[in-house]
């Protein structure tokens, strides 16, 4: 890809996470919280959060260099609060770190912010096929706003705790 029509998000590659299983061992991230009413995040937290964790990794050298490999988890802990996961390559100074375990199924999904519900039903039923039951779930938003419309799709990755 020609770096001067790169916006910010690198182009995902669906067939690398889709209907795929990962085992995490203590994969490390860093975290932070942020409000949200009905499950929905205002923007401006999410940007100004997220700028904190690169900013935090970068300072640490602690950033995935293969940008494909680099994960932004969202978690709904409540209704009126999420979780960010930032992944990093090792403990950073000053950040909240923490740790993911556990075997996670990954489903990539199209289609706007607000139907992650509605995947996550999709995802259920996929999963159930398979004698498969979610504990949890974790929402990789795959592009910002802007790359949505550059690469002609929102892709959305549901990693779901089995």
């Amino acid at each position: 890809m020609n770096t001067q029509d790169q916006v910010c998000c690198p182009e995902l590659d669906v067939e690398k996470w889709d209907k795929k299983s990962f085992t995490w061992d203590k994969k490390p991230f860093i975290k932070e919280s942020i409000p949200t009413f009905f499950h929905m995040p205002l923007v401006i937290m999410i940007d100004k959060k997220t700028k904190k964790l690169g900013a935090l990794a970068r300072k640490a050298n602690a950033n995935i260099l293969d940008m494909d490999e680099a994960l932004l988890l969202f978690h709904d802990s409540s209704t009126f609060k999420s979780e960010i996961y930032y992944t990093v390559t090792r403990k950073v100074k000053g950040a909240h770190n923490t740790t993911l375990s556990g075997t996670f199924v990954a489903g990539v999904f199209d289609g706007p912010y607000d139907a992650v519900p509605k995947f996550m039903k999709k995802m259920n039923k996929h999963l159930s096929r398979d004698g498969k039951k979610a504990k949890d779930y974790y929402v990789h938003y795959a592009y910002c706003p802007k790359c949505a419309v550059k690469f002609g799709h929102n892709y959305i990755i549901l990693f779901a705790k089995v």
